[in-house]
């Protein structure tokens, strides 16, 4: 009996042993470990991004084309977005970008007129591809002076390339915005590919006119101004845009092959 007893009594003191070690251990919670993620774009540029409907919606689409108003007539410009096939067509000329060669078919009787197509063939669709242009890769950003003009002080990002991006990687562009609403008001940006001009002094174009195309804020026109100083001056000349299509699908790249009249270009 004793012996009952005393196998009882260990028993007991036991169970109570492992209650109180279960009751004085602290709970121990699941640990979450947050992947941190390194931003990519300033919070600046990505407040402008999201103003002009988000670089997430840009980043899904994969073609453009819409229809520029010119002196000439209508031009039409077509692009794939992520690889950057092109084809500008007007009444006396296309130009296209195959991928990896620019080619030019003229038209016209006379000799050719307008930007070496080696560098123009994508120019107008950078300017009216901004804001989200600056997405690309190979970009450095730093904060800008910020830029007045009719007493309207505007805040600005200045954009470099690494070296080997694009056709003139000494290119610099500066992005002027609103600080209170994000739009982007204007583009500061030299010209490194025509002769005889100043590779460094900033040239301008005003952005105030806007569309909304597929839940994406693109320009509905852009104002070109005369300048100086790295400061614009008056309006010179306007660029009107219409029939903008952007789709989530690509254009086929038959579409960019060189035509049987075009001539490659070196």
């Amino acid at each position: 009996m004793k012996n009952i007893i005393y196998l009882c009594l260990i028993a007991l003191l036991f169970i109570s042993c492992k209650e109180e070690k279960k009751a004085t251990e602290p709970k121990t919670e699941p640990i979450t470990i947050e992947k941190k993620t390194t931003l990519k774009y300033p919070k600046n540029l990505l407040d402008i991004f999201d103003a002009h409907g988000g670089i997430e919606n840009w980043q899904k689409m994969k073609s453009l084309i819409f229809t520029m108003e010119t002196k000439n007539g209508d031009e039409i410009i077509a692009t794939n977005l992520k690889s950057r096939e092109a084809l500008l067509t007007n009444k006396n000329s296309t130009i296209g970008f195959d991928g990896s060669k620019v080619w030019l078919e003229n038209k016209s009787k006379e000799k050719y007129k307008g930007y070496n197509p080696i560098y123009g063939y994508n120019l107008m669709f950078y300017f009216y591809a901004m804001p989200f242009i600056l997405a690309d890769d190979g970009i450095n950003y730093k904060d800008a002076e910020p830029l007045v003009f009719e007493g309207q002080t505007y805040q600005g990002i200045e954009i470099t390339y690494n070296s080997g991006v694009g056709e003139t990687p000494e290119d610099r562009y500066v992005l002027y915005y609103n600080a209170t609403t994000f739009n982007m008001e204007w583009l500061g940006y030299t010209v490194n590919f025509v002769e005889g001009i100043d590779k460094k002094e900033l040239h301008f174009r005003r952005y105030k006119d806007w569309q909304n195309v597929n839940g994406l804020i693109l320009p509905k026109s852009i104002v070109g101004y005369t300048f100086k100083n790295d400061k614009p001056i008056k309006p010179k000349g306007i660029n009107v845009f219409k029939d903008v299509k952007l789709s989530e699908k690509a254009f086929d790249l038959e579409m960019f092959k060189k035509t049987e009249n075009g001539n490659y270009l070196n």
